[in-house]
């Protein structure tokens, strides 16, 4: 439990911040911006759910803010793919981040409410009502939709919609590839390199959005080497680019804006993927 002084002083603080007029997009936005430019993880992972309860508190008084919804959905998403170990409880906060970004796309635009339900063919259709207006709150629906499945990968039901995200990851990068730093290129390389080719998997296809992941952000987003390394040349054994990749990653200076907590962590990540590979290679 949070010692009460401290809750007192996050709460004064939260107090002040909307007496002095500040919009609750705008809250949402710099509670966003302060976590992820946090350079200290354990300090997130300490006070994140009480800026989870705020989000909750501010959908609960405005329940069709397309803002707010899309607020909870990417904090509550972070929260549970970078900090939550216990697998019920990454179920549990995963599926909020999905149903936040669900139905924040339906505040979006009417005629997608209930997308993720949707057959394969029809959900696919569907997309093409998408335009680049829409993708900021889209690539949170579609991110937030991963990091559930993610988080029930032991459940079949849910492995089979990742056809559903992949289709809406590619219709992302045709609307705008450059949205949050190439985002979508990392998430399709991950999904790409999966599985081996035998078994349905394209590395080849993955390695390309990789690299394109790291020239939309300029070699900035750490997570992009660390992924690269885990996923292609893990897959395919090759140990130069593996330990060249994760090496750069160690070398590299965690601070830039939107990316540094998941920098720091991506530090950490690769640390244990170079000690790791002594036994894999």
């Amino acid at each position: 439990m949070r010692p009460p002084r401290l809750i007192g002083v996050f709460c004064l603080g939260l107090f002040f911040l909307v007496a002095a007029g500040c919009g609750m997009g705008n809250l949402a936005s710099n509670l966003s911006s302060a976590i992820m430019n946090q350079n200290d993880p354990e300090t997130v992972r300490a006070g994140a759910p009480a800026y989870l309860l705020l989000i909750d508190s501010f959908i609960e008084g405005d329940p069709d803010s397309e803002t707010m919804l899309r607020a909870g959905a990417g904090l509550y998403g972070v929260y549970a793919a970078v900090f939550v170990t216990d697998p019920e409880r990454a179920k549990r906060l995963a599926g909020r981040a999905h149903g936040y970004g669900e139905r924040a796309l339906c505040e979006r635009k009417s005629s997608l409410c209930g997308l993720a339900q949707r057959p394969y063919e029809e959900f696919v259709a569907s997309l093409e009502n998408l335009c680049k207006r829409d993708v900021p709150t889209f690539y949170t629906f579609s991110v937030s939709w991963l990091i559930n499945i993610k988080a029930n990968s032991s459940d079949w039901g849910a492995l089979a919609d990742l056809p559903k995200v992949e289709a809406a990851l590619k219709r992302l990068v045709e609307l705008d590839e450059t949205y949050e730093r190439g985002s979508a290129h990392l998430y399709l390389g991950i999904l790409q390199t999966l599985r081996p080719p035998a078994l349905g998997g394209k590395p080849e296809v993955g390695r390309q959005h990789f690299e394109r992941a790291l020239a939309l952000s300029g070699g900035k987003d750490l997570g992009v080497k660390v992924e690269y390394a885990r996923g292609y040349a893990r897959l395919l054994y090759d140990r130069e680019l593996y330990d060249r990749l994760l090496r750069e990653v160690l070398a590299a200076d965690p601070e830039s804006p939107g990316l540094t907590l998941l920098n720091v962590l991506a530090k950490e990540q690769a640390r244990e993927l170079l000690r790791s590979g002594e036994d894999y290679f």
